[in-house]
């Protein structure tokens, strides 16, 4: 069994906002599973099949700066080990928009919520990091920015161009062929 958590807030008022990017991939690898609660989890979970795989599907109810408390009480649980089983997707505000990338361990620089994650089970986890980043960055404090709702033009392209790579990205962990690397998609249509 393998974990896909993503980062995020809950409530219908965090719903399509920046910080909320992980989340939206999520409901389209759940492909109209319903998440459940798991107060025992601090999470809503979705459990699917992916690659031949069992997959729980985590949307941490914590908030986002204390992720770690669920991948933690998750681990324990089902006795897995975060550097082989649990896979990270999270917003990433210092890459450009529609920037994708793959790392298997690291550092939280400056986000709040990996260095949850890092502090209660260590660096050592796959994380697929989207970028966020657009000129409107500039305009606002990051608090503002990563809490605002995403455009339209921005949620379409997280349907038709962001969505794909990351579901890819997600097949090879599953299957064991992730690696490192950085994907830019077309964010230009």
């Amino acid at each position: 069994m393998k974990i896909i958590l993503a980062q995020g807030n809950p409530g219908p008022h965090y719903a399509e906002t920046r910080h909320n990017i992980g989340w939206l991939l999520l409901d389209t690898l759940a492909n109209n599973t319903a998440f459940q609660p798991r107060s025992k989890f601090f999470a809503d979970i979705a459990e699917v099949t992916i690659a031949n795989e069992k997959v729980l599907l985590v949307k941490p109810t914590t908030f986002y700066n204390e992720t770690g408390r669920t991948a933690r009480t998750l681990m324990d649980f089902y006795k897995l080990n975060p550097a082989t089983d649990l896979l990270v997707i999270h917003d990433d505000l210092s890459l450009p928009f529609g920037t994708i990338r793959i790392r298997e361990k690291g550092s939280d620089a400056g986000n709040n919520g990996i260095k949850s994650l890092n502090a209660h089970i260590g660096p050592d986890y796959w994380r697929i990091r989207v970028g966020i980043w657009d000129e409107k960055r500039e305009l606002q404090p990051d608090a503002d920015f990563v809490l605002s709702r995403l455009p339209d033009t921005a949620m379409d392209r997280i349907k038709q161009k962001i969505t794909p790579v990351v579901t890819e990205m997600i097949t090879k962990f599953l299957t064991g062929s992730i690696a490192a690397t950085s994907h830019r998609t077309d964010t230009t249509s």
